[in-house]
C-alpha cells in the first residue's frame, strides 16, 4: 500500500500491530515497517512494542527526524494519518520519575554553578537513568575513562611574571577559521537523551561565543537541521563514521561539504564500539529481562545498550587505503579522530591529511588507552625528530579531546603543540541540566578561567603559551585514581556488579 495523499485512520494503524504485519506512526505519518525489523540496529522489540500505535515518542531521542524516511523504501511510506483518530500511547509517570521531576525544580540558579563540574554534579542527579548511563558510560573499567582526567593533572605550570598582561587574548585560529578561544565542541550522540533540543544547544551557544561545533554522525537532530539552526558565518565540522556502504558514505560527505561544512573527522578508534558496561546494563532497548539476552537475525547482542543499537552501520573494513578515496569525493580538509600514537600520526602527516585528534574516544573504546595529552607530548617529540614540524604547526595540527574540564587543562594541551582541544560531556551536562543556557554558562565559564589563568601564567596572548610554561615531566606516570580530586571523584559513578533480581514469590 503506497502514500495515496488521503489520510489513514488510526483504527486502520492499529490492525497491524504484529510481526506480520507491522506499522507505526511517526510525527504523523504512517510507516510499514515489517520488513525492517530484523534489520533495525536496536532490534524489531522495540518496535514491535509499538506496533499500530505512534512511536513518536520513543522514536525522538534516539533518532534524526530523517532516520525513517531514509532508511525506508518510498513505498513503505504509507502517507498521513488522521490525528483524530490516533489512539494515544499511555505513558505512565512512575514514582521513579515524579521523584526525577520534583529533583528538576530543586537544581540550583546558574549563578551558583561556578566550574563544569558542578554541571556534571546536577545532571547526574536529574537526567533519566538511561541517558545517564549513555553518557557517563566507558569502556570495561573505564580506567582510560578516569585517566583521560588524571593525566592533566601530571602537567605543572612554571609561570612567567612581570609581563604586561593588562588586555589578554585567548582566541585562535582552528584550520584557518576564528574561533573565540582554542576549544572546539567535540561530537557527541544522542543529544535529545539529555534534553529535547539535543545538538541545537550546541549550536545556538556556539553562534554566540564564537566557537566552532563538530556534528556527530549519531545526532538526535538530523544534519541539515542543525545546519539550518547555525548562523550564515557559523563554522561547523562534521565527525564521520565510516558507513560499510560506501556509496551512503560519499552522498554524507558530499551533501557536507556542499552545505558548507568546513572540516571532516573522520573516526578511526571504532572498528567496533567498546564494552560500556553502565550502558548495558541498562538494557536500552527492551523491558523483559528474559528478552535482552537474545540476538537478532543479524547476529547483534541486543542486551548491549544505547551504543551498539545505534552503530551497526560502522565498516570495521577503513584502512589506510581509504584515504586517496577520501581525497576523491572531497575537498574538505580531512583529520583522523582517535590517532593514538606518533607512528599513526606520523602516516597521517606522510598521507597529506590537515591535522589528528589525539583521542581515545573519552574512554568509551580501548580500556587503558593513553590519554590524549599523553600521546600529544609523544607526538610532537617524534615528529619533530622525523620530519622537522615544530607545534603548533599550521599545515598539520594536532587536536586534543578527553578528561578536559578546566581552562588549565587547555592551557597545558596548547603549550605542548595542540591547536586546539575538544570538549564533549561538559556540554552534554550543562543542556541536560539546563538547556541552551546551560551550554551558555558553560563556555562563558571558560571564557573567564582563560581571561584569569592568562594573566597568571604571564601570557598575553595565546602565541605566548608556550612549551617552557609546563613540566610535563611526569606525564607517563600511569594511575587509575586521582587522589584528593574530590570534584571529579564525587562525580564518577563507581561500577556495579552483577545483581540479584527480585523475584515474586508464586502462589
Amino acid at each position: 500500500m503506497a502514500a495515496t495523499g488521503k489520510h489513514l485512520s488510526g483504527q486502520e494503524v492499529a490492525k497491524h500491530n504484529s510481526r506480520d504485519s507491522c506499522w507505526i506512526i511517526v510525527h504523523g505519518n504512517v510507516y510499514d515497517v515489517t520488513e525492517f525489523l530484523d534489520d533495525h540496529p536496536g532490534g524489531s522489540k522495540i518496535i514491535l512494542k509499538y506496533a499500530g500505535k505512534d512511536a513518536t515518542q520513543e522514536y525522538d531521542p534516539i533518532h534524526p527526524p530523517d532516520a525513517i524516511t531514509n532508511n525506508l523504501p518510498p513505498e513503505r511510506h504509507l502517507g498521513p494519518v488522521d490525528p483524530e483518530t490516533v489512539q494515544k500511547v499511555e505513558v505512565k509517570v512512575t514514582d521513579e520519575e515524579k521523584a526525577r521531576q520534583q529533583r528538576v525544580a530543586a537544581r540550583p540558579p546558574l549563578d551558583e554553578i561556578l566550574n563544569l563540574h558542578d554541571f556534571e554534579a546536577i545532571a547526574r542527579q536529574v537526567m533519566p537513568e538511561k541517558a545517564w548511563a549513555y553518557y557517563s558510560s566507558a569502556a570495561d573499567d573505564e580506567i582510560t575513562n578516569r585517566e583521560n582526567h588524571a593525566a592533566y593533572h601530571r602537567i605543572w605550570f612554571r609561570p612567567r611574571v612581570l609581563r604586561n598582561v593588562t588586555k589578554v587574548d585567548w582566541s585562535t585560529t582552528i584550520l584557518g577559521h576564528r574561533s573565540s578561544m582554542p576549544v572546539y565542541i567535540t561530537a557527541t550522540a544522542l543529544g535529545k537523551l539529555g534534553h529535547p533540543d539535543g545538538e541545537l544547544n550546541l549550536t545556538r551557544a556556539a553562534a554566540k561565543h564564537g566557537v566552532i561545533q563538530m556534528i556527530p554522525t549519531l545526532a538526535s537532530c538530523s544534519f541539515d537541521e542543525i545546519v539550518d539552526a547555525a548562523r550564515p558565518d557559523q563554522v561547523q565540522f562534521l565527525q564521520l563514521y565510516v558507513n560499510k556502504d560506501r556509496n551512503i558514505t560519499k552522498r554524507i560527505v558530499q551533501h557536507a561539504e556542499r552545505r558548507g561544512i568546513k572540516g571532516l573527522f573522520i573516526t578511526v578508534d571504532a572498528p567496533q564500539l567498546g564494552r560500556r558496561e553502565k550502558d548495558m546494563r541498562m538494557k536500552f532497548e527492551a523491558e523483559d529481562p528474559s528478552e535482552v539476552t537474545k540476538s537478532g537475525s543479524d547476529g547483534v547482542d541486543r542486551s548491549q545498550g544505547a551504543a551498539r543499537a545505534i552503530s551497526s552501520f560502522i565498516d570495521p573494513g577503513l584502512e589506510w587505503a581509504d584515504i586517496d578515496w577520501f581525497k576523491s569525493i572531497t575537498r574538505m580538509p580531512l583529520i583522523l579522530k582517535g590517532v593514538q600514537c606518533w607512528e599513526d600520526a606520523l602516516l597521517a602527516y606522510d598521507a597529506g591529511l590537515a591535522g589528528v585528534v589525539l583521542s581515545n574516544h573519552g574512554g568509551r573504546q580501548l580500556d587503558f588507552a593513553r590519554s590524549g595529552i599523553e600521546i600529544l607530548v609523544e607526538v610532537v617529540s617524534k615528529l619533530g625528530e622525523k620530519r622537522g614540524l615544530k607545534f603548533p604547526n599550521e599545515k598539520f595540527q594536532l587536536y586534543v579531546d578527553g578528561g578536559v574540564r578546566r581552562a588549565t587543562d587547555i592551557l597545558k594541551a596548547i603549550a605542548l603543540g595542540a591547536t586546539a582541544v575538544g570538549i564533549g560531556r561538559p556540554f552534554l551536562y550543562a543542556f541536560s541540566s539546563y538547556g541552551l543556557e546551560g551550554v551558555d554558562k558553560a563556555l562563558q565559564i571558560l571564557h573567564d578561567e582563560f581571561e584569569m589563568n592568562l594573566r597568571l601564567l604571564g601570557a598575553p596572548t595565546i602565541k605566548d603559551v608556550v612549551p617552557e610554561m609546563v613540566d610535563a615531566s611526569n606525564i607517563s606516570s600511569h594511575g587509575s585514581a586521582i587522589p584528593g580530586d574530590k570534584l571529579y571523584e564525587s562525580n564518577y559513578e563507581i561500577m556495579q556488579h552483577a545483581r540479584l533480581r527480585e523475584v515474586k514469590p508464586k502462589l
